[in-house]
């Protein structure tokens, strides 16, 4: 008796995940039927809003239905992902932005949410970013800057856009690797805002390539980026190994997902998104705004995420950088 009860069991735990996987597929090609609502980490001027907002545009001829598209930059972008976390996973909710807020800030403050509250989608671009001064300032390189730094002990400041973000990690590298320059640090209310350093307020910003505008029109100067390779658009600008710092930054637009979003719909979005990257409107104001198009699926997002976020909570550790709630 018992063994047939448990047969019966077993039959109907078959039939059941055969059901669920009949019906997967066909719940995948009905989504969406209403409006998405993606939530951006970045303030409306700022690049990875602007160039979400070309993206979503050309995606919403691919599946159907339009993206209410809202922004909320708080703490770096993590006060977007708070919210996202806690939104119910039936792809109707996502939300975009920069690596940072999910790689870095989790591990240098208190967030309300975990890295492995997400599923990411897919990356569609990676931000460049570089050291930035005024065009009238008497620093051609960035070995004179440094030097400059370590013989004015607490005359420096640098703007940053948040505690954490690659940018901010740059300068520490620096200071680390210089046997610690006395320079003070000065958060800035979103990348796009360039009125401190452009009034003489900082005397530098680390800071992403939505700055090198001001270089082009001459009312900034570039010293080095911190990236892998020169910028296309700066051949001249060196980046910080080439000037002997061993630092990159390789943060990348992301839209993701509260866990739990179906794998079909993830796969969905992510194929629609990766289609409307062809769209010259996108690649062309990627390539102005200083940024690189660059692609990875959902899984390879996710392995590339898993990789940065040990690999940066090895370099807050070295660089010795606390938790915001440690800090006197």
């Amino acid at each position: 008796m018992k063994n047939r009860v448990g047969l019966r069991g077993i039959i109907l735990l078959v039939c059941c995940l055969l059901l669920f996987s009949a019906m997967t597929p066909s719940f995948a090609q009905e989504y969406p039927t209403k409006p998405i609502n993606l939530l951006v980490a970045n303030t409306p001027a700022g690049s990875v809003n602007v160039s979400l907002r070309i993206l979503a545009g050309h995606v919403e001829k691919r599946i159907g239905q339009p993206f209410v598209i809202s922004n909320n930059n708080g703490g770096g972008g993590s006060v977007a992902f708070g919210i996202a976390a806690k939104q119910k996973p039936d792809g109707y909710n996502l939300v975009a932005g920069a690596s940072t807020p999910l790689v870095r800030i989790p591990q240098l403050r208190q967030v309300p949410y975990k890295y492995e509250d997400f599923i990411p989608i897919l990356h569609y671009g990676t931000m460049e970013s570089g050291l930035f001064v005024r065009a009238d300032a008497p620093w051609k390189t960035l070995k004179e800057f440094v030097e400059y730094a370590k013989k004015n002990p607490g005359k420096v400041t640098y703007g940053v856009s948040g505690t954490g973000t690659p940018q901010h990690l740059a300068m520490e590298f620096i200071s680390k690797q210089e046997g610690g320059i006395q320079w003070i640090l000065v958060p800035m209310p979103g990348e796009d805002n360039s009125i401190p350093l452009l009034g003489g307020h900082v005397t530098a910003a680390s800071i992403g390539s939505v700055y090198t505008h001001h270089v082009t029109a001459g009312s900034l100067r570039m010293l080095a980026t911190h990236g892998e390779r020169r910028m296309k658009t700066f051949p001249d600008v060196p980046t910080f190994r080439e000037c002997g710092y061993d630092f990159i930054n390789e943060t990348v637009m992301v839209v993701a997902a509260p866990k739990g979003t179906p794998l079909p719909i993830i796969q969905k979005l992510d194929d629609a998104f990766h289609r409307a990257m062809d769209d010259a409107e996108f690649v062309k104001y990627m390539g102005t705004a200083g940024n690189v198009v660059s692609y990875r699926n959902y899984g390879d997002t996710k392995k590339y995420l898993d990789d940065a976020y040990i690999r940066l909570g090895k370099m807050i550790k070295e660089l010795k950088i606390p938790m915001e709630s440690e800090k006197k």
